[in-house]
C-alpha cells in the first residue's frame, strides 16, 4: 500500500526532487509548483489550463496571480573524445626537423658556398676608398724657371694602439718640439685608443719626417702629400693665380688649365674604425697616382717680375687706382703680363678678388688715341690718302651738335697725315675717319681683335664693346676714330702695336707654350691663326708715323730709348664714373703703346694706367714706364743697338724735309 502524497513543495533543486537514491534523473525539467497566495487553502478543482481553483473562505472566488517565469536550462556542456598523442607528437617533430633543416641550408650556403661573397661584403662595411694626392705639374717660363710648383710634404699620425706604454711621453715631447703643437692636443691624439689613425701634423718636410723616424719611436708614422708653393718677387700673381686647400686650381692659370695641371689621384682602401678614423692598410692600393703635366709658358720671368716692380712704382708715384702692362714679341708670344694692385699667392686670405682680377684682360677703358693708328691703317690701306697728304686743321671741329678740340690750341695748321699722327690730332683724325666711313672702319677695328676675344681664353677676360656701325649715330663715326665710344682691354691694344710691327700680319696672342709629360717631353701649343690684316707698305708707312710720335716735335719724347729707335703712340681718355655714368668726375685712363727697334721690331710694350691723379696724359703719365719696360725688355731679350738714323718725314706743309 502506497504512501499518501505529501503536498508540501519542495525545493526542486533538493535531493528530493532528483528522486531515489540510485534513480535515473528525470530527462525532463521539473517546474516548480506554484505557491499559494498567504492565507489561502488548495482545493482539489480544475480549473483553466487544468490548475485547481482556489477558493477563499466565504465563498469567495480567489485573486488570480501571474505565473513566475520558468527557470533557465541548465548549460549543457561539450564534451570532446580524447585524441591520439603519438601523432601530435610526430606532426610536431616533422615540422621542428624541416625548420632546422631550413636553417642549415642557409647556415651551409653562409659559411660554404657563398663565404667568400659575404665575408668581402662584410669587410666592405669597414672598408673606404680615398683618393692619393699625386704631384700637381709645375707652371714655368719659357726657359723652366717655376713660377708655381708642388713640394712633397709629409702628414704625420699616430698609431695609439701601437704606442708603447714607456715611449709615451718621449713621443709627446718630440712632436710637441719638432713641430710646435699644443702639448693637451698632442697627448690626447697618443692616447685615443681605441683609435688607429690621428693626425698630428702637416706640411712637414721630409728631412723633418726622417729626423722623427730615425728615433725609432713606436706608434709614428707618415704619408706623402703634396704643397702647392709660389716663389716670392715673380710678379705674375694676378696670372698665374692659385689653388684652393683641397688642391685644386681657382685663379688665374691654374683654374683654367687646371685639369692639365692636377694629373689623376691614385685610389686606395683604408680600414674604417668604430670611431670613424681611417686606418691605413697593407696592400689596399687600388690605383696608382698619375702626376700632372707642366705646362711651359712663353713668359721670361726676369722680365715679368721688372714689368710688375715698374708698373707698381708708376702706379704709387702718380697715385693711380691700378694699371696694367703687357710684352710680347711680334709674334705675338707674351714675354710679361703685369697687373696692379696684386697680391701674395702665399697669403690669400688677406686678399679678395678684387686683387686676384688679372686687368689685362679683365678691365676694359677707352684706348683714346692709340686708337688712332686703325682709322690712319684703314685709310692708307683703302688708298683714301697719303702719309705726306696734307689737312687743314683747326684747333677745333662741330660735327653735329658736338664741338671736338685737340689737346692743344695750336690754332689752324696745315698737317700732313704724319704730321696728324706725330702732334695726336683729333680733328685731323676725324677728318681722315670722315674719307674711311663707318662701315669700313669698323671692319678694320674687327679685323685688329677689337670687340673680341683675344685668343688667350685667361679666366675674366672681357672682349670690350664695338658697337655695329649701323647703330653709330649722328657723332659716333668722329668718336670712335679717336678712340672714345668703344672699350678695350689692355691686351687687344698690344696686339694692334704687335700686328703693325709684325708687318701687318696678325698672330693671334699666345701665352701657352706647351706641355710636358714626366718624362720630360716638350709637347708645343697648336700654331696660331696669322692673318694680314694691311700691306707691309702701310704697316712701314704707319711704324715712321708712330716713330714720330717720340721725337721732338711729337706727343711722347719721354718715350725715346738711347741707342734704339722707337715706335709709339700715347692715348688719354675720360673714364666712366660709374656713379652718373657719365664722364663727369670719372677721371682719365693714360696709356702708351708701341714697339721697338722701329725699323726692325722685335718687342712691343703696352702700358695702362687707371685714373692717375698727379699727371693724366698719355706721353707725361705712361711714357716714362714704358721707356723703363722697353729698356729693361730690350736688354733681357738680347736685342742689339740700332744701328740706322730714322729718316727724315714731312709734319707740315711748310716743311720740304727734315
Amino acid at each position: 500500500m502506497s504512501n499518501p502524497r505529501d503536498r508540501r513543495p519542495r525545493d526542486p533543486r533538493g535531493p528530493g526532487a532528483a528522486g531515489r537514491s540510485g534513480s535515473r534523473p528525470s530527462k525532463r525539467p521539473q517546474r516548480e509548483p506554484r505557491r499559494p497566495a498567504s492565507g489561502a487553502r488548495t482545493g482539489s478543482g480544475t480549473g483553466r489550463r487544468g490548475t485547481a481553483r482556489e477558493v477563499r473562505r466565504g465563498g469567495e472566488r480567489p485573486r488570480r496571480t501571474s505565473a513566475p517565469p520558468p527557470p533557465p536550462p541548465p548549460l549543457l556542456r561539450r564534451t570532446f573524445q580524447q585524441g591520439d598523442p603519438n601523432k601530435r607528437i610526430k606532426i610536431g617533430g616533422a615540422i621542428i626537423v624541416v625548420i632546422l633543416l631550413l636553417f642549415a641550408g642557409r647556415l651551409t650556403q653562409i659559411q660554404g658556398v657563398d663565404a667568400e661573397r659575404y665575408a668581402e661584403a662584410a669587410a666592405n662595411l669597414r672598408l673606404q676608398t680615398i683618393d692619393i694626392p699625386t704631384l700637381r705639374g709645375q707652371i714655368t717660363d719659357a726657359a723652366g724657371n717655376p713660377f708655381a710648383l708642388s713640394v712633397e710634404v709629409r702628414t704625420v699620425f699616430v698609431d695609439p694602439e701601437e704606442v708603447e706604454e714607456e715611449q709615451r711621453d718621449q713621443l709627446v715631447d718630440e712632436l710637441v718640439s719638432r713641430f710646435e703643437l699644443d702639448r693637451e692636443e698632442v697627448g690626447a691624439k697618443v692616447d685615443a685608443a681605441p683609435s688607429r689613425y690621428q693626425v698630428v701634423a702637416k706640411r712637414v718636410s721630409p728631412g723633418d719626417w726622417q729626423d722623427l723616424r730615425e728615433l725609432g719611436l713606436s706608434g709614428v708614422g707618415a704619408e706623402v702629400d703634396y704643397e702647392r708653393v709660389y716663389p716670392e718677387e715673380t710678379g705674375a700673381a694676378d696670372l698665374v693665380g692659385f689653388v684652393g686647400s683641397e688642391g685644386h686650381g681657382l685663379e688665374g692659370l691654374e683654374g683654367y688649365l687646371d685639369s692639365t695641371l692636377a694629373g689623376e689621384s691614385g685610389k686606395r682602401q683604408v680600414e674604417v674604425g668604430n670611431d670613424g678614423t681611417q686606418i691605413p692598410m697593407a696592400g689596399g692600393l687600388v690605383r696608382e697616382p698619375e702626376p700632372g703635366q707642366d705646362v711651359r709658358l712663353t713668359l721670361d720671368r726676369d722680365l715679368q717680375w721688372f714689368v710688375q716692380q715698374a708698373l707698381a712704382e708708376r702706379v704709387e708715384e702718380l697715385d693711380a687706382e691700378g694699371g696694367s702692362a703687357i710684352v710680347t714679341n711680334t709674334d705675338q708670344e707674351i714675354l710679361a703680363m703685369a697687373d696692379y694692385p696684386s697680391y701674395s699667392q702665399n697669403d690669400i686670405d688677406a686678399t679678395g678678388p678684387e686683387e686676384w682680377s688679372n686687368g689685362a684682360v679683365a678691365e676694359t677703358f677707352e684706348p683714346g688715341s692709340t686708337n688712332k693708328v686703325i682709322t690712319l691703317a684703314a685709310a692708307l690701306e683703302e688708298e683714301l690718302t697719303t702719309p705726306e697728304t696734307v689737312y687743314t686743321v683747326p684747333y677745333t671741329l662741330q660735327y653735329y651738335d658736338q664741338t671736338f678740340r685737340n689737346s692743344t690750341n695750336n690754332g689752324t695748321q696745315r698737317l700732313t697725315v704724319n704730321g696728324i699722327m706725330a702732334q695726336s690730332s683729333n680733328v685731323g683724325t676725324i677728318k681722315i675717319a670722315d674719307q674711311v666711313k663707318a662701315g669700313v672702319l669698323h671692319s678694320y677695328m674687327k679685323d685688329f681683335g677689337l670687340g673680341q676675344p683675344t685668343g688667350l681664353a685667361l679666366p675674366g677676360e672681357e672682349s670690350g664693346v664695338l658697337t655695329d656701325p649701323d647703330d653709330w649715330w649722328g657723332t659716333q663715326l668722329p668718336s670712335v676714330s679717336i678712340g672714345h665710344g668703344l672699350s678695350v682691354n689692355a691686351a687687344q691694344m698690344a696686339s694692334v702695336y704687335a700686328t703693325i710691327a709684325n708687318g701687318g700680319v696678325r698672330v693671334e696672342p699666345r701665352l701657352i707654350a706647351g706641355t710636358v709629360d714626366t718624362d720630360g717631353e716638350f709637347t708645343p701649343s697648336e700654331a696660331p691663326e696669322r692673318t694680314r690684316i694691311v700691306s707691309e707698305d702701310t704697316a712701314d708707312q704707319l711704324a715712321l708715323m708712330l716713330e714720330a710720335v717720340t721725337s721732338d716735335e711729337g706727343t711722347a719724347p719721354q718715350a725715346r730709348i738711347e741707342g734704339y729707335r722707337v715706335a709709339g703712340k700715347t692715348g688719354t681718355a675720360n673714364r666712366i664714373n660709374p656713379e652718373t655714368g657719365g664722364y663727369d668726375g670719372g677721371g682719365y685712363t693714360a696709356t702708351f703703346a708701341g714697339f721697338a727697334p722701329a725699323d726692325a721690331p722685335e718687342l712691343v710694350v703696352q702700358v695702362v694706367l687707371h685714373n692717375p691723379k698727379d699727371t693724366y696724359y698719355g706721353g707725361e703719365a705712361a711714357g716714362p714706364v714704358f721707356n723703363d719696360i722697353m729698356s729693361f725688355a730690350l736688354k733681357t731679350m738680347k736685342v742689339p743697338p740700332t744701328d740706322t738714323e730714322p729718316p727724315a718725314i714731312r709734319l707740315f706743309e711748310e716743311e720740304e724735309d727734315r
